[in-house]
């Protein structure tokens, strides 16, 4: 795996599902009280890198996870996750709504992408956007680290991609599956803190 230098310009900060259903109060999964301290830390944690990122010419990209609306605006809800998570109900992550839009403190986003499963590659556009962008490095960031940042890095490592995940600014709901999550990522991509990519950067 190389990690030869790239240009900002070939950089992009990849945002996870950082959605307002996911973590504001009003949001899904905060009206079922679904919530964990270090998920609604990822923001502020991430933040700096964002800016930074924008100022020197690099990409913002945000992933938008999606219940596509079906008959009657019913969204089309897999088996598994209505078992996992009974409380979804119509109008959560809808496209256009608020509570499918990304947080305020990380706007605005360059590229979008809305996606139906766990990996942001999986039957969207992502990887099209990417290319036309001529965006070659992806720092990762968002939740959850064991679901959907883990099947977007290893898609994103199989099609060549030099991508870095953001140990400091990813979280799932438990610390120890996040951290095992982390730990199996580390032979298919760097894992670096905020704090040494913004040294790195600012070099």
């Amino acid at each position: 795996m190389s990690h030869a230098p790239i240009p900002m310009e070939r950089t992009a900060l990849l945002i996870c599902d950082l959605q307002n259903d996911f973590l504001h109060p009003d949001g899904a999964y905060g009206r079922a009280g679904q919530a964990a301290p270090e998920i609604a830390a990822v923001p502020a944690t991430v933040r700096p890198l964002a800016e930074l990122i924008r100022a020197r010419g690099g990409f913002i990209v945000s992933t938008h996870f999606t219940l596509v609306p079906g008959k009657g605006g019913e969204p089309m809800i897999s088996p598994h996750l209505r078992e996992l998570r009974p409380f979804l109900r119509k109008g959560d992550f809808l496209p256009g709504a608020w509570g499918h839009a990304l947080v305020d403190e990380l706007q605005p986003a360059d590229l979008t992408v809305e996606k139906v499963a766990y990996s942001a590659f999986y039957m969207t556009r992502l990887e099209w956007v990417l290319r036309k962008a001529g965006i070659e490095r992806l720092l990762v960031s968002g939740i959850v680290t064991n679901g959907g940042v883990a099947s977007t890095v290893r898609d994103a490592h199989v099609r060549d991609f030099s991508v870095t995940v953001l140990s400091d600014a990813c979280a799932a709901f438990s610390p120890a599956v996040h951290r095992t999550a982390i730990d199996a990522l580390k032979p298919v991509c760097r894992v670096a803190e905020v704090a040494e990519i913004l040294a790195e950067l600012s070099a």
